[in-house]
């Protein structure tokens, strides 16, 4: 009886271990890329043949060393489909749609559940489309490059869509009323994380500056002592105890509990670990681009985020082998903590990494909240421009960026691209420039718009030689242009 057992235990695990099974990224409901090759890959028994049939294709490979990878030839928008996936087992899914699949990532902002948004009420009544397909990635933090994702793609409900990124829904929403077939949107973002966490260890690696951060990392790691470090912890309790016996007896609201420092080798703000957990499982699946909504946890170090954000993106291109796919990013709000020198690098990025473009948000910021809740404009922007880089299409995509100084006697005279319909001041005089001469000292200027250009003066610089717009961590701006887009902040002496 017990060798019946065993060879019947045996017999139930060699057959799990023959089992075709596809990555996660497919599933009922999914949605493929149209119009490009279309990778299918999973795992398998070594040696057993997989075959892949989809909208009248049939392609076969044999499994090495356990995985396996057909690639469908390029595919047109449309669906509902049957995926069928066979090899020792078979494997089918139903209500395939073929259209646009974007990728959404970042940290919290991005993360930011459509339930949480201003309109959220009004948007989730109204989130009903079954062509907009939603999967979400677990979150996840490795030290090696996982293989698989978990998940499920679903249907836009008023149930699914709520508790998805209201920045990607919006996004997503925008390009299915202008595109006119379905989207697919992947989120993959965590909270309260740094670029380098989503950058692979080899791009940080092959740059000397970069591999400074796994370096510090590793000198973390070394000094970390998790009983001084519990100790602490335990002080910071005791003292968050009283301050709150303390405002209890004030009637104010309690001080926030102090959280306990994280080691450093398992923290999900390591290098490199949400690229293998949350990115690397998703290559190669075929996309269109991807939308990126990060930058306030490296808003201390701007200098190096001007490195270490093109090396992310460079990074996943090479990753997905697609070459220099769409990469559309939100320029951080305005905030207390938020420096003007984040922004900028973003900025820069957007100048010097092709097939980029940048959404500003100088006007739907929170001054105290570093999560502002009007995502629905957000998500607009980044549509706008995913039509003008990702689909062509002949519209102004961004506001007004600053182009290049001319200075006559005491004016200083500011040309821009991105004019758009023209140059306006939203909601009165033109506010957030100053101005400087020879000494460097910024002063309060005077700012007026004559036709496609800004006129700045101020009487108290005679001989200008910089200009700067809304460089504060709140400023108070309202450059636009006439298609409704802000203008970044930016400065013009930048060394």
């Amino acid at each position: 009886m017990k060798k019946i057992i065993l060879i019947s235990l045996v017999f139930v695990a060699a057959l799990a271990r023959a089992e075709v099974k596809p990555n996660g990224l497919f599933s009922d409901h999914a949605i493929l890329q149209q119009e490009m090759a279309m990778p299918v890959w999973g795992t398998a028994r070594d040696g057993e043949k997989v075959t892949v049939k989809f909208q009248g294709q049939e392609v076969s490979t044999v499994a090495k060393d356990g995985r396996w990878l057909v690639k469908l030839k390029p595919l047109k928008a449309g669906g509902p489909f049957i995926l069928s996936i066979t090899g020792d087992n078979a494997v089918t899914f139903t209500n395939v749609l073929v259209g646009e699949v974007w990728l959404c990532s970042g940290q919290s902002n991005m993360g930011f559940q459509l339930n949480r948004a201003h309109n959220a009420a009004e948007a989730i009544a109204a989130a009903g489309d079954p062509q907009l397909r939603l999967f979400t990635v677990p979150h996840g933090a490795e030290d090696s490059p996982r293989g698989d994702v978990e998940g499920n793609w679903h249907e836009s409900t008023p149930a699914s869509a709520s508790n998805f990124s209201a920045v990607a829904y919006f996004f997503g929403r925008d390009l299915r009323r202008a595109l006119k077939v379905p989207v697919g949107l992947i989120d993959s973002s965590v909270g309260g994380t740094p670029a380098e966490a989503w950058t692979s260890r080899g791009a940080l690696e092959s740059d000397p500056e970069l591999r400074k951060i796994l370096e510090q990392h590793t000198e973390n790691v070394k000094s970390f002592d998790a009983v001084k470090a519990q100790a602490q912890h335990e002080k910071n309790l005791a003292k968050h105890k009283e301050a709150v016996k303390q405002a209890k007896a004030k009637g104010t609201p309690p001080p926030k509990a102090p959280t306990r420092l994280a080691d450093p080798a398992r923290a999900s703000k390591r290098p490199g670990c949400l690229y293998n957990a949350m990115i690397a499982p998703l290559q190669p699946f075929a996309l269109c681009g991807a939308i990126w909504y990060q930058g306030e946890a490296n808003s201390g170090r701007a200098e190096q985020y001007q490195k270490l954000f093109p090396a992310l993106i460079r990074d996943w291109r090479s990753g997905w082998k697609q070459g220099d796919f769409p990469f559309l990013f939100v320029q951080i709000a305005p905030e207390e903590r938020m420096t003007p020198e984040i922004r900028e690098a973003q900025l820069l990025t957007s100048q010097t990494v092709p097939g980029t473009a940048m959404a500003v948000t100088t006007d739907v910021g929170n001054a105290t909240d570093i999560h502002p809740k009007q995502k629905e404009p957000v998500g607009a922007r980044l549509a706008l421009a995913a039509r003008a880089i990702a689909y062509r299409e002949k519209i102004e995509y961004s506001g007004p960026v600053f182009d290049s100084l001319k200075v006559e006697s005491n004016r200083a005279i500011l040309s821009f691209t991105h004019v758009g319909s023209g140059l306006i001041a939203k909601g009165g005089e033109l506010r957030g420039f100053t101005i400087s001469g020879a000494d460097g000292n910024s002063q309060p200027a005077n700012a007026i718009i004559e036709k496609d250009k800004i006129i700045v003066s101020s009487p108290s610089v005679s001989k200008p030689i910089a200009v700067r717009y809304g460089w504060q961590n709140v400023p108070d701006v309202n450059l636009f242009n006439g298609d409704g887009l802000p203008a970044s902040p930016f400065r013009t002496d930048r060394k």
